[in-house]
């Protein structure tokens, strides 16, 4: 993903000013990020906190497209309001994912009008990603569920290089409704990032990327 978002970056016409992987030292990290107008991080659960910590002593936005952290969110959230900085995060920073989370909170809503309907949510992605269910599969359990007022039942696949698949059905005796997105490539998660990465300059607090998201279907400016 790193490597997708710099080579889109570029092409864009962005300037790429510093790329820090696993093999730099962590305590180094807010001395190569000053003068940095944004970073994006697409690494591990676990590095979250420190990329976060790191930037905000540094005094640049982030976005976050790492997904599994929740369990260290209070501590980020006290990391950006203790210096006034800046962070973007999602579940899912594809556009196409983040108008299917709307498109499924409709049909939920339809469906909790009638009866006799089973909501269920099915996700397959690569071997090497670690958490499941995603945190896609999570956000649409979260939308359908207060829709249904019901939990909604998630399975999940990990194998070999699936870009991302997410399938929400609604079953009954009679019929079954499938609605489906899936990732064909990871550039849909890069062009995201890069979208909320000019967004989120300028700007103080926690966002997430469905506040893009919706600032682009109302019609407004995301600069």
């Amino acid at each position: 993903m790193g490597q997708l978002v710099a080579a889109q970056a570029r092409k864009s016409g962005d300037e790429i000013g510093t790329i820090l992987t696993s093999e730099d030292a962590l305590a180094t990290f807010p001395d190569k990020l000053f003068g940095h107008d944004v970073a994006i991080d697409f690494s591990v659960a676990e590095a979250v906190p420190i990329s976060v910590e790191a930037c905000m002593q540094a005094g640049i936005p982030l976005v976050q497209g790492t997904t599994g952290w929740k369990s260290s969110e209070n501590q980020i959230r006290q990391a950006v309001a203790k210096t006034n900085g800046a962070l973007v995060y999602g579940a899912n920073f594809s556009i196409g994912v983040n108008l299917f989370y709307r498109i499924v909170q409709h049909a939920a809503e339809l469906f909790s009008a009638v009866e006799g309907y089973s909501a269920f949510i099915e996700e397959a992605h690569h071997a090497r990603k670690r958490d499941a269910p995603s945190g896609t599969a999570i956000r649409l359990q979260g939308i359908m569920s207060e829709a249904l007022q019901t939990e909604v039942p998630t399975t999940s696949t990990r194998a070999g290089w699936i870009p991302g698949t997410h399938r929400v059905g609604f079953d009954s005796e009679p019929d079954q409704i499938l609605l489906t997105h899936t990732a064909r490539s990871r550039q849909g998660f890069a062009a995201g990032s890069l979208l909320a990465a000019h967004w989120i300059i300028g700007k103080t607090g926690m966002f997430e990327f469905d506040q893009v998201i919706d600032e682009i279907l109302s019609g407004s400016s995301i600069n």
